[in-house]
């Protein structure tokens, strides 16, 4: 661990990414408080950016516009009851009402500060468990990894708000759309029908561009009211409330550690994590009647949450290659873009590039704290340009940054195809999010069930006795049984058992 925090402090302590990080924190925040963009698009949009930067310069970049954009969301929502991101809804609860009594300054500077201090807990967390796990991980053979990977895929999946069923299939999809190219085993062509450009693949930033930033101009197009401009006042929030957010350390600290663990579960998200959060928070508050109505615990709740999730979703995805939600989905697929493979290895290989990481995390949210503050009325300013405006320069961004990447016209030509899809896929109630996990765990996946296969000559067996795999492919069926069997007959079960033990006095003898 010391060779981590040790190497991070060379790689990152420089000029250019300590610049670019807090560059990325304030893209990230405008990102955020347009409704309808969010994090997640941001982190694509700049993917292609970073192949020009140094490695910890381009994830600095990146990790600071995740960040920015979680919070971003939070503005938007307290000025015009419309959240910037899915994160920030819970947000809205009592930060609009605070808001309409005249303390949107006050609602605006704690969300900011809940989110920056939130993060912070989340990144202690990703700086101590991640290396834990990691060095777990390290005795994990092709069989756990084929395992763990396939965890990924289907949790994801399984958790999909639109179907199970549907968010299986778009995950299968994604690990289709991954297995084109050349076979990296044999050499040979797949799914390549002759075409040439195919030969290396469907590359993800041409992927994750058409399928979630071209895709999602078509839907504002599709909404309309591309020529409205809210009438929105410009202010300063103060430093001051920084310390209303410290008054409730309590409140802040349980609402991190919820964030943390939810955003360690894959598929889970900062959504979940801030409505358990407020919830919790208003269950222990001494006035919980009040929550709703605009008072400052409600915002710390949810703020502290969802910025704290971010650290959590970065713990798998680093340490066990597990993304936790779609951006850090996207963030494995950079790392592997710069050449470097996510997981354990990563640790072992390059402790630098991962000390580097922990460092721009947590840079990235005192940047938030510092930057939300003073360039707030820049931020506010933002919620007033047209979507007629914005949806131009957002397409001139994604052609441009996805061509500059290999120069390749079929790029070009694929995020317009993938546009469609991802369009289609929406429409008809498709999540995305598991197309591109499977896309990104894909090349992961495949090395690891074939090299399993070789180890074994052939036989299946491998991954049952084995204990490791066998567990993790045990944890796979019960979420398989958990998404497709109705809850009320798994209650009944549970019912059953429970009260078999208790007629037969099991739990009234003392055992356990």
């Amino acid at each position: 661990m010391s060779d981590i925090f040790m190497g991070g402090l060379e790689v990152f302590f420089g000029v250019q990414e300590i610049c670019l990080t807090g560059a990325g924190v304030f893209l990230g925040v405008v990102i955020g408080v347009l409704p309808g963009i969010g994090p997640l698009l941001g982190v694509i949009l700049f993917t292609p950016i970073i192949i020009q930067l140094s490695p910890v310069s381009g994830l600095g970049l990146l990790l600071g516009i995740y960040v920015g954009g979680s919070c971003g969301g939070a503005i938007s929502a307290v000025l015009l009851r419309i959240p910037g991101t899915p994160i920030a809804a819970a947000t809205l609860l009592d930060g609009y009402p605070m808001a309409q009594k005249g303390k949107a300054p006050e609602a605006i500077g704690i969300s900011i500060a809940a989110s920056a201090l939130g993060g912070l807990i989340g990144g202690m967390a990703l700086m101590f468990v991640s290396p834990v796990l990691a060095k777990i991980a390290l005795k994990f053979g092709p069989p756990e990894y084929f395992c763990l990977t396939l965890t990924g895929v289907i949790a994801i999946a399984v958790v999909a708000r639109e179907s199970t069923l549907k968010g299986l299939i778009s995950g299968c999809f994604g690990l289709l759309i991954a297995s084109i190219g050349t076979d990296p085993f044999t050499g040979y062509d797949r799914f390549t029908f002759g075409y040439g450009d195919l030969m290396a693949g469907i590359r993800l930033v041409a992927l994750l561009v058409g399928l979630f930033a071209i895709s999602e101009m078509f839907i504002q197009i599709e909404r309309g009211g591309l020529n409205v401009k809210p009438n929105i006042k410009i202010f300063r929030p103060s430093f001051s409330s920084t310390f209303i957010v410290i008054r409730n350390f309590k409140n802040l600290i349980r609402s991190s550690f919820i964030g943390t663990f939810i955003g360690s579960l894959p598929g889970t998200g900062g959504v979940s994590s801030s409505f358990i959060s407020y919830a919790t928070a208003k269950a222990s508050s001494k006035e919980p009647e009040k929550f709703g109505t605009g008072v400052a615990e409600g915002i710390i709740a949810t703020e502290g949450a969802n910025n704290a999730c971010c650290g959590g979703a970065l713990i798998p995805s680093l340490a066990l290659a597990i993304p936790g939600d779609p951006i850090t989905a996207v963030l494995m697929g950079a790392i592997m873009l710069l050449g470097f493979l996510p997981g354990p290895e990563l640790f072992r290989q390059h402790p630098d590039l991962v000390g580097g990481i922990f460092y721009a995390y947590v840079s990235a949210n005192i940047f938030l704290l510092i930057l939300g503050i003073l360039f707030a009325p820049v931020f506010i300013s933002i919620l007033k340009i047209r979507k007629n405006r914005l949806i131009p320069m957002v397409l001139i961004l994604s052609i441009v940054g996805t061509y500059a990447v290999q120069s390749s016209l079929f790029d070009v030509w694929s995020i317009w195809i993938f546009g469609l899809i991802g369009y289609a896929m929406r429409k008809q109630g498709f999540p995305l999010a598991p197309l591109c996990i499977g896309r990104v765990l894909g090349p992961i996946l495949e090395p690891a069930f074939r090299r399993s296969l070789i180890m074994s000559d052939g036989s299946f067996s491998i991954f049952t006795t084995r204990p490791i795999s066998l567990i993790i492919l045990i944890i796979n069926v019960l979420l398989f049984i958990w998404a497709f069997v109705p809850h009320d007959k798994l209650e009944r079960v549970a019912f059953f058992i429970t009260g078999h033990f208790r007629r037969s006095g099991y739990f009234w003898k003392g055992k356990r």
